[in-house]
């Protein structure tokens, strides 16, 4: 199987040193494996572009306030997803008694949610490369505040459900847009970094929707968390209507129907090296979503720890990959090969999952909670240099069907967590040997299909390279 990208004529445009003044356009190159990406010139670093200033080489002043507005609208975007999720945790106890339902038919209503985000992208990122980015991602937007707002209305578990599903179908659209955007905008180096930034925003997700949803529980029901929800959305539809512009040009554009995008989907999984970085990032992400399962068990039925301990440490563990995604951006991309970088993230997550497992079987002895907590800080500290260059690693290699990469990069992190996270409970809630285990197997398969199948150390100067060291 070769090991260039899937490319096509259009991905082999020259990019030229001057931008045209057309907002947010962006011409990036093909990887190859045999030429090294260079780093966009100073131009690409706008990430938005107004219509009345000239894209030059050196971005105007309202062009930078422009960029940074927009880089939070794709962060807000990328954390649309732990909002939906984790906001509405505290209310769950609520929502079964006031539904007069089982705990285990409304648990259906996060997987509900959780089938949408993935399945949705397969559908919304082919799309976005055959209609442009703004227009379906603003259609999942208004369609997602809908559902978000019928949510909060629903009168008994299964229509909760069935919107749920809706909602999280239509919210897809922010997380696989969002990630096709940078693509459109960047290139090598400089996407690196900028999904190290976009980290710094929606890492910050899991931490507070927890928190909010419990502050919103004192003042109103667990309807009033859905209605929170969809005030979310709406600012976020209304920001990404005014600012926001069309990255994807028409000439970069897909023809054909559903049947077009399959086989763009298949040429992209035919390319080896960009199905290794698709399925790292997935099974890493497993590894993140087997931690955010088991912890709450783990740290107060088997350790004790209170839930404000609980609390903490998870806090901690969420600033600990914000803080390594920005060393990762800030300090290693440019400086050394992205690909070594992620070497490195794979080896700690997997050291870090072997010390949990054998403190979970008792080599060491006894241990308490400091030793476990310590290994889990590393293990979602070192997911900061994992996750952010398997996205960028994959999408270099993609620059004519940025949507449907997206899209698979999106829908295999989904579904291998949401296959690995029920099976951290499997021996029940007094070990955390199920957790450790489950990790280890997730990072040495996250490992061995970065090593076995993108085989970095063949492809001297290759995308991994851009604007590094320049060896693999």
């Amino acid at each position: 199987m070769p090991e260039t990208g899937p490319a096509t004529a259009a991905s082999h445009e020259a990019s030229p040193k001057t931008r045209s003044t057309a907002p947010n356009a962006s011409t990036p190159r093909a990887p190859s494996d045999s030429a090294p990406d260079s780093a966009p010139d100073s131009a690409s670093a706008s990430v938005s572009v107004p219509a009345q200033a000239e894209a030059t080489d050196t971005p105007t002043a309202a062009a930078r306030r422009t960029g940074l507005l927009v880089t939070v609208v794709l962060g807000g975007l990328s954390a649309l997803a732990p909002l939906s999720m984790d906001m509405y945790l505290p209310a769950l106890p609520e929502v079964t008694a006031a539904l007069h339902s089982p705990a285990a038919t409304i648990q259906l209503t996060l997987t509900a949610c959780l089938a949408g985000m993935a399945l949705g992208q397969l559908v919304i990122g082919p799309m976005s490369d055959k209609w442009g980015r703004r227009g379906p991602l603003l259609a999942g937007m208004v369609l997602y505040v809908i559902a978000t707002a019928v949510c909060a209305f629903a009168p008994s578990a299964g229509l909760l459900i069935g919107f749920r599903l809706l909602q999280g179908l239509a919210g897809s659209a922010g997380i696989v847009i969002a990630r096709a955007v940078v693509r459109d905008l960047y290139d090598g180096v400089e996407m690196a970094r900028f999904f190290s930034t976009l980290m710094l925003i929606s890492g910050v997700a899991p931490i507070v929707a927890p928190l909010i949803g419990a502050q919103v529980l004192r003042f109103a029901d667990w309807r009033g968390v859905f209605a929170v929800l969809a005030g979310v959305g709406l600012v976020l539809t209304l920001l990404v209507w005014r600012n926001l512009g069309e990255t994807l040009p028409p000439a970069r554009r897909h023809t054909g129907g559903v049947g077009t995008a399959l086989r763009t989907m298949r040429g992209l999984l035919a390319d080896r090296v960009f199905a290794g970085y698709t399925l790292a990032g997935g099974f890493a992400f497993a590894t993140l979503f087997s931690y955010i399962s088991a912890s709450p068990f783990v740290v107060q039925e088997i350790y004790g720890a209170s839930p404000q301990t609980f609390s903490l440490l998870f806090g901690l563990n969420s600033v600990g990959l914000i803080l390594a995604g920005q060393v990762n951006g800030k300090l290693l991309v440019g400086r050394v090969s992205l690909d070594k970088v992620l070497a490195v993230g794979l080896a700690v997550v997997t050291a870090a999952a072997v010390a949990l497992l054998l403190m979970s079987t008792g080599v060491f002895g006894r241990v308490g909670l400091v030793p476990v907590a310590t290994a889990l800080f590393v293990l979602m500290s070192a997911m900061g240099l994992v996750l952010p260059n398997t996205n960028a690693l994959a999408l270099m290699r993609t620059p004519h069907a940025a949507g449907s990469a997206s899209a698979l990069l999106g829908t295999a992190s989904f579904l291998v967590g949401a296959i690995a996270s029920p099976l951290v409970g499997i021996a029940g809630e007094d070990t955390a040997v199920p957790m450790a285990v489950v990790q280890v197997a997730c990072s040495l398969l996250a490992a061995g299909c970065f090593l076995g199948m993108c085989r970095p150390w063949r492809r001297q100067g290759a995308t991994g390279d851009a604007g590094a060291t320049g060896d693999a």
